[in-house]
């Protein structure tokens, strides 16, 4: 559906959107909170947002209303890594990091060579995104340029806001796995050339890790990124220590893992970095001075066994670090990222610190949308803006029922959402305001 052709939607109900940011403010005051609001979108952007007694008669005649009046109305969420081809290997047992890869990713990621079959799970994976409120994510393919091509059709055909690219990899890697150095640049050229900037599909750069490429392969990946200022960069970062010791064989004359990247040029503005456990506070220093990203996924850290984040580290306000939050699926065992935010609120309290339920939905809307460079676009609830929202039902669960009646405030019914929430607390996910996920009542 073209953009001019979206109708005119008003949507009804409690709304939430961020005017500050929760990290540098007490969380409550950076929330706004609407307690019977009213969203106004034509031609797929948010054109008012307010209180419905202030709004009510400007909604244009003919206009439906969708009306949640015990729901909370939200941005829709950011997922900032996940890997698309991996959904048929989520909840995979028993490995960390490297042997997971070699055991299970490696294989499934093999089957991508049919345009058929990744257009089939291209198909399953959007739709699973949008029945769990996630209308944004940075998207890893696999190495054939066809799996790019699967994943952009059906995301334009849904007119989701994705960011997406081919995995570069030319060694460490299976025979049918491998590109060249000079392939990747020249396949990744030409989905670039068809895809970045088409309708709301945007391309990022995408060497998977540095040790399934060579320096010439990286050298590459930050020449194609300099040709164009809006391209995105995404790989993989201090996940695991054996990894960390790999990559230190691999690049002896470097001075760090992150090092690798920045002499290739890729780091900078729009370039997301995945997990960072391990990342000391030159790394940190580095991420900033630089404009690039973390992706903090817990759930996937904690599946794998690789550690634990310092989110408050990154976030330290003297060199702030730009973080989103990410289902890292399948080494996630959840794309919902209510689930992530459960599984981060747990890590940060393991490192004695306390995650405020408003400091994880700005992580998942408008603290993601800004790690991406995106926050003009996607990730609050004003004019201007997309109309991608997410419904939330915070009583969707029988346990959810339960807390929802002992819970006074709207802090503590949002940490209740983030702690218990699932699949089926998202009761509708709206896309440029077109209705694309409604829950089903059966």
């Amino acid at each position: 559906m073209t953009q001019s052709s979206i109708p005119r939607r008003a949507i009804r109900g409690p709304f939430l959107t961020f005017h500050a940011d929760p990290f540098t403010t007490d969380p409550m005051d950076a929330l706004h909170h609407e307690p019977d609001g009213l969203i106004l979108t034509e031609n797929g952007l948010i054109i008012a947002a307010g209180s419905w007694d202030g709004l009510r008669d400007t909604i244009p005649a003919g206009t439906a209303v969708d009306h949640y009046p015990d729901m909370l109305i939200s941005a829709g969420m950011i997922d900032t890594h996940v890997h698309y081809p991996q959904l048929p290997v989520i909840a995979s047992y028993g490995e960390q990091l490297l042997e997971w890869l070699e055991n299970y990713v490696f294989p499934a990621e093999a089957r991508y060579a049919d345009i058929t079959y990744a257009r089939a799970v291209a198909r399953q994976f959007l739709t699973e995104l949008l029945r769990i409120g996630t209308t944004t994510a940075a998207v890893y393919c696999t190495v054939h340029p066809q799996s790019v091509d699967a994943f952009f059709e059906e995301s334009e055909r849904l007119n989701t806001c994705m960011i997406a690219g081919k995995v570069l990899m030319d060694r460490n890697a299976p025979e049918n796995l491998r590109d060249t150095a000079q392939s990747g640049y020249d396949q990744s050229a030409e989905l670039i050339a068809r895809w970045h900037n088409r309708g709301r599909q945007l391309y990022a750069v995408t060497p998977r890790f540095a040790p399934t490429s060579t320096p010439e392969q990286l050298d590459l990946a930050g020449a194609l990124l300099a040709t164009k200022p809006d391209l995105f960069m995404q790989t993989h970062l201090l996940e695991n220590r054996s990894e960390i010791a790999w990559v230190r064989e691999l690049f002896p004359d470097r001075a760090s893992y992150l090092d690798v990247y920045d002499k290739a040029g890729l780091l900078r503005p729009r370039a997301i970095l995945a997990h960072a456990v391990h990342a000391e506070e030159a790394d940190f220093q580095r991420c900033h001075d630089t404009g690039c990203s973390i992706a903090h996924c817990p759930g996937s850290n904690q599946f794998l066994g690789s550690g634990s984040f310092p989110l408050f580290k990154a976030l330290n306000p003297e060199r702030r670090v730009h973080v989103g939050i990410g289902s890292d699926i399948g080494a996630g065992p959840s794309l919902s990222l209510l689930q992530v935010l459960s599984d981060a609120y747990k890590v940060a309290q393991g490192l004695q610190t306390k995650l405020h339920p408003a400091q994880g939905l700005w992580l998942a809307t408008a603290g993601g949308a800004q790690s991406l460079g995106l926050e003009d676009r996607i990730g609050s609830i004003r004019p201007g803006l997309y109309a991608d929202l997410c419904v939330f039902d915070p009583a969707a669960t029988p346990l959810g029922r339960i807390r929802a009646q002992t819970a006074e405030t709207l802090a503590d019914r949002l940490f209740a959402l983030t702690m218990l929430g699932d699949d089926r607390s998202i009761a509708a996910t709206y896309v440029a305001g077109e209705l694309l996920h409604k829950r089903s009542t059966v």
